[in-house]
């Protein structure tokens, strides 16, 4: 139990990671690109003035726990054991400064397939008056607050009948930014793709920067760029937008059907997923069960 005065419950000094092992076939198993996520971690350590952690020992911690639960590593189509490594200040103090004293720790939970009911098309909720992440803020750290100042909003959606908020950008509120916990892509009609260019607000997903290299590979243009919210309105209802698709750890990817908001809704309800988007997902998650090789040193091994 924590101590009440623990500075994490008071300065919310913590930050993790999330990322999954795999079991291939031959029952072997894991990680994607775990050093991307050891990088991250010590980005966001720097950010909330936690002491940086070196990758040899990131990468031992989740050896260590996947290789001593390795039992708990799921075998079934798209599951997987999701790890979360976490930093967080462990001194009980009240005064405002950084710990001087801090715990790190790995969690392993077995994660089913995240669509049990089908790909299908989920409506999205735009954030109008609540923004995730200020420039020369913490956004681009994986860290705790940042979570909860996007609970609130998450609630607005889900009572608007929506699956997850997305954020617009704090100086125009008009550039897509990121959902809660998911970066976002659009999809035009010629194949090409975009995506919010990262800032010090947006936080560069692993799942992002692999889709990016993935669909480079499939031939598709990938711009990394402003986006507005009424270029994906207009683009949407001329058909030069085809498909809109959010991305992460915990679903790779999931296709958008509607972006909507108290005033406008961009999108179909009936929407499917697209051609762009089907693809991209399974070649991701054929990498990282090993069903067909990575372009580039991704998988690293557990056990």
């Amino acid at each position: 139990m924590l101590d009440p005065s623990s500075l994490v419950l008071h300065y919310a000094q913590a930050i993790f990671e999330g990322l999954k092992a795999y079991r291939h076939q031959d029952g072997s198993l894991w990680a994607f690109r775990p050093q991307a996520n050891a990088a991250r971690f010590n980005r966001s350590a720097e950010r909330l003035g936690l002491p940086e952690l070196p990758q040899e020992v990131f990468l031992e911690s989740l050896k260590q726990l996947v290789q001593t639960d390795a039992s708990w590593v799921p075998s079934e189509p798209e599951t997987s054991l999701y790890l979360r490594p976490v930093m967080m200040a462990n001194e009980n103090f009240l005064g405002v400064r950084g710990a001087e004293k801090v715990m790190f720790f790995v969690i392993g939970s077995p994660a089913g397939a995240y669509f049990s009911n089908g790909f299908s098309p989920v409506p999205i909720w735009v954030s109008a008056d609540r923004t995730r992440a200020a420039q020369g803020g913490t956004g681009y750290a994986k860290c705790a607050g940042n979570y909860a100042g996007s609970l609130a909003p998450l609630q607005e959606a889900r009572q608007n009948g929506c699956a997850q908020v997305l954020f617009l950008d704090a100086q125009e509120g008009r550039y897509l930014e990121e959902l809660g916990g998911m970066n976002i892509f659009i999809v035009f009609k010629d194949g090409t793709l975009a995506t919010p260019a990262l800032s010090d607000s947006i936080l560069a997903g692993v799942t992002r920067a692999s889709i990016i290299e993935i669909a480079k590979l499939l031939g598709h243009p990938v711009q990394e760029r402003k986006i507005s919210l009424q270029e994906v309105g207009d683009g949407l209802a001329s058909g030069e937008i085809t498909e809109v698709f959010a991305c992460g750890t915990a679903a790779v990817i999931f296709p958008i059907a509607l972006l909507k908001g108290r005033d406008f809704s961009h999108g179909r309800s009936d929407a499917s997923a697209g051609p762009v988007t089907l693809q991209l997902r399974q070649q991701l998650t054929d990498i990282q069960f090993g069903h067909t090789p990575s372009p580039h040193p991704w998988m690293f091994r557990l056990d």
